[in-house]
């Protein structure tokens, strides 16, 4: 698939969606898509399913035209997912993409083995935005286009830093650059801002975190009362695991937060000497070499302890 254009194939309504726990760069695809089917192909019907996004995110041109539960049995001719690297990962639309005429998916995870009937996948892409900013003619992205494609390079680059940043990326962030959007403000906005709450909770995770392999792996964790006391979500926790990341000597950062009783939400994070898209697979995850996650159940210990030990069986891997 060299253009978006080759799977529409006549086709009349059209369902997009993305993963659970939405980030910047499935909120962005999503969109993205979704905006350049609603300009240049008004005969298309399309609907965008998604859970609900998070409001850093209000900036995106028609982000309320999401629908965020399924809305009754339809057959689409297309449903497409973004940055969906598994089927079971597809969030709130995965009845209409089972029931669909046909199916695609646009991804750069190189867990994803291909699950619809067109598969583009990239997994040394830095983003599902950026693998479809090559479907699009490039003449057709406006500003608005541009600023939802733009958001998710750089959530998944972490603004540009992310060993998947190419000179390719780039130049594209520079060709979006072009169009005019206000680009210091999705960054700060978008990726870097933090409530006041949220700063509290990060103060903390980061103060009771603990260190294992002699330095080499941080971990941090919150457990759901804690979440509750302080009336946070998950999405609330976001950057948690990548400043952990940063502490010196530090070669992998492990960061879980309780969904429920003795279940966990696992992030990691590799500085490039563990490839923990690998671990994460390992445990039923999926992701990136430098970042990927998981869900396990069982105690904060026990969760530790998996994980800990395949991160121990990479390192030791190497210092031979």
């Amino acid at each position: 698939m060299e253009r978006i254009e080759e799977i529409l194939n006549g086709g009349k309504t059209w369902g997009i969606g993305g993963h659970v726990r939405p980030d910047g760069d499935c909120v962005g695809s999503c969109m993205a898509l979704y905006l350049y089917i609603r300009k240049y192909f008004p005969q298309i019907k399309a609907d965008i399913y998604l859970e609900s996004p998070k409001p850093v995110f209000h900036y995106i041109s028609h982000i309320e035209d999401i629908k965020t539960e399924a809305d009754g049995d339809r057959q689409y001719d297309l449903f497409v997912t973004c940055d969906v690297s598994s089927r079971d990962r597809l969030a709130v639309a995965g009845e209409y993409f089972e029931h669909a005429k046909k199916t695609a998916c646009v991804d750069h995870h190189v867990s994803n083995l291909g699950f619809a009937d067109v598969n583009h996948v990239e997994g040394e892409v830095s983003s599902a935005c950026e693998v479809l900013y090559g479907l699009l003619d490039p003449e057709k992205v406006d500003k608005d286009i541009a600023t939802a494609i733009y958001t998710g390079i750089v959530h998944d680059t972490g603004v540009f830093q992310y060993s998947s940043t190419t000179p390719k990326t780039m130049r594209i962030a520079a060709t979006l650059m072009e169009t005019g959007f206000n680009f210091s403000k999705i960054i700060d906005e978008s990726f870097y801002q933090k409530t006041y709450l949220q700063n509290q909770v990060m103060g903390r995770i980061l103060a009771e975190s603990i260190m294992l392999l002699d330095g080499r792996c941080i971990v941090g964790c919150m457990k759901k009362r804690d979440m509750d006391f302080y009336g946070v979500e998950g999405k609330d926790l976001d950057g948690v695991v990548s400043q952990l990341r940063l502490t010196q000597g530090v070669e992998v950062a492990m960061f879980l937060y309780e969904v429920e009783s003795q279940v966990f939400k696992v992030s990691l994070r590799s500085n490039g000497k563990v490839d923990v898209s690998a671990i994460a697979v390992y445990f039923g995850g999926g992701g990136h070499m430098r970042a990927a996650g998981c869900d396990m159940a069982g105690s904060v210990y026990d969760v530790i302890n998996n994980i800990s030990e395949q991160i121990e069986k990479q390192l030791l891997g190497q210092d031979k």
